[in-house]
């Protein structure tokens, strides 16, 4: 799992996302990209902010998540920045989207940032670097 990913996302959700995203496109307002993510982000524009995965190298995107706490942003990851890519609409892959008009998908949006919600008060904080859960098991016995 990616340094700037702080929860993990069940597969319903991130195709909840893929979803949105595609609606949005259509009825709404996307922003596509880390800069115009940012820029929505910063500007306050952002409704929800969805990250791909499998973005290389991560630290592209790392900034992402603490600004959308900054800001009270929502946002969710998913795996694949190919997927992300094809559900708004455009043939390349992207890294992050932000909607910042939902159009039609405003209900599938709303449900995605409960659910969203949900999972960071129910995840247990990432494991910092350094020893392995094993030496920690070992060193308790």
């Amino acid at each position: 799992m990616p340094a700037f990913v702080k929860f993990q996302v069940p597969k319903e959700l991130a195709e909840k996302a893929y979803e949105a995203v595609e609606i949005a496109k259509d009825t709404g307002k996307l922003q596509r990209g880390v800069n115009e993510t940012t820029k929505a982000v910063e500007r306050g524009v952002a409704k929800l902010v969805i990250v791909a995965e499998d973005v290389s190298p991560e630290e592209i995107l790392m900034h992402l998540p603490v600004l959308c706490g900054e800001k009270k942003i929502p946002y969710i990851s998913v795996p694949s920045k190919m997927e992300l890519g094809k559900a708004s609409g455009i043939e390349v892959p992207t890294s992050s989207i932000a909607i910042s008009e939902a159009g039609d998908a405003k209900k599938l949006v709303e449900d995605i940032v409960k659910e969203t919600e949900g999972l960071k008060a129910g995840s247990a904080p990432r494991e910092k670097p350094g020893k392995k859960k094993e030496e920690k098991a070992e060193e308790k016995k």
